[in-house]
């Protein structure tokens, strides 16, 4: 069952869930190395299929050996389809493409404003081209403020649009599966915005094609910055319990917990890399890690004066290899001087608290 804690198979390993996946958008996580993500326990990454085809180039990497040899990790990689950057982009100006039920018809700036088709079979193909180990169907993301007409017809082309890449993963399945010890996975993306019987009807649809995994699509918080868990909780009631759930881009502290005992098993976040990068550090409130306290972490801005003198590590219980070999002062002194050692040393604080807070999440689940 999937629903607590499991284990899902790959051709990178086996991941242990419940699991965060720092973003790796362009085969990247920024300021950090392989084996610092390694240090820190990270189980997964999640890179663009988007981004990586524009640059460096699908074709690129391909001839390097796939997304994990040109990156230099040997974990599991998740690709999302790419759909949720073009939607976006042409939903808040309609100048850089258009949708229909063909695919995405989007103005490739990149490309001396080239006008090219982003489809279903495409995004699967270029997946497949990165040998990434978890694959995300195309999806029609709506706008969070999108009318009953406009969310009704984003099901219908997330429906369309998976059958598709199931079609297409299936074809080139058959034709490549040689190449892998264990076959790749694939998810189908939940739509419907905040209309419970729209994601209805979009599970009912995505269920008889048979993915490995779900995925939440859509915006979890409500415009008003609140989770939106009645929605994921309705979301997960309607995908069954024996296969994986993926948050898309959820990411706050707080927010994974109770997505987790709504049923969701995997995160993606640019949450604690973006914040180190600006000085704001995840501080436990305890000596030792519980989730299960009240407000049970806070946040250290390590810019602020205060820390100038501190000769204590950020966190008295954190076992990072920031905490363990350097003081908050030293680590302000970095961030004051600009050195982008700062960067480096603040992102691994925040990733260890992220993975120490799936794997406590995880232990206090398995206790009777």
């Amino acid at each position: 069952m999937a629903a607590r804690n499991s284990q899902l198979a790959t051709g990178h390993g086996p991941l242990q869930l419940p699991a965060y996946f720092p973003d790796a958008t362009r085969g990247v996580v920024r300021s950090v190395d392989s084996p610092d993500l390694v240090g820190c326990g990270v189980r997964g990454l999640v890179v663009n299929t988007l981004h990586l085809s524009h640059n460096p180039g699908v074709g690129l990497i391909k001839a390097a050996g796939g997304i994990h040899r040109f990156m230099g990790w040997d974990r599991p990689i998740a690709s999302d389809s790419g759909g949720f950057q073009l939607l976006s982009m042409i939903r808040s100006n309609p100048r850089y493409g258009t949708i229909s039920d063909r695919g995405i018809h989007f103005i490739d700036t990149d490309r001396g404003n080239q006008r090219t088709l982003f489809t279903p079979e495409r995004s699967i193909r270029i997946q497949f081209d990165l040998g990434a180990d978890l694959m995300v169907c195309l999806d029609d993301c709506p706008r969070p403020d999108a009318s009953p007409v406009e969310n009704a017809a984003t099901v219908d082309r997330t429906i369309a649009w998976a059958a598709r890449c199931r079609a297409e993963y299936d074809r080139l399945l058959t034709a490549r599966g040689h190449q892998f010890t264990v076959r790749p996975l694939l998810f189908a993306v939940v739509q419907g915005g905040y209309d419970p019987d729209q994601r209805a009807r979009c599970a009912e649809g995505l269920l008889p094609l048979g993915f490995d995994g779900y995925g939440f699509g859509g915006w979890p918080l409500r415009p008003d910055g609140t989770l939106a868990d009645d929605i994921l909780a309705l979301t997960a009631s309607l995908t069954p319990d024996d296969r994986p759930r993926f948050a898309l881009g959820l990411g706050k502290p707080e927010n994974i917990l109770r997505c987790h005992r709504l049923g969701w098993q995997i995160f993606d976040c640019v949450l604690p890399t973006r914040d180190a990068r600006h000085g704001r550090l995840y501080v436990w409130n305890e000596p030792t890690p519980n989730p299960l306290a009240p407000d049970f972490y806070h946040l250290t801005y390590v810019r602020d004066a205060k820390h100038k003198r501190q000769n204590r590590p950020i966190s008295s219980g954190c076992d990072c290899h920031t905490c363990q070999h350097f003081s908050l002062g030293y680590l302000h002194h970095l961030f004051d001087i600009g050195d982008p050692l700062a960067m480096r040393l603040a992102s691994i604080h925040n990733l260890r608290f992220y993975t120490r807070l799936l794997e406590q999440i995880a232990a206090c689940t398995e206790q009777p």
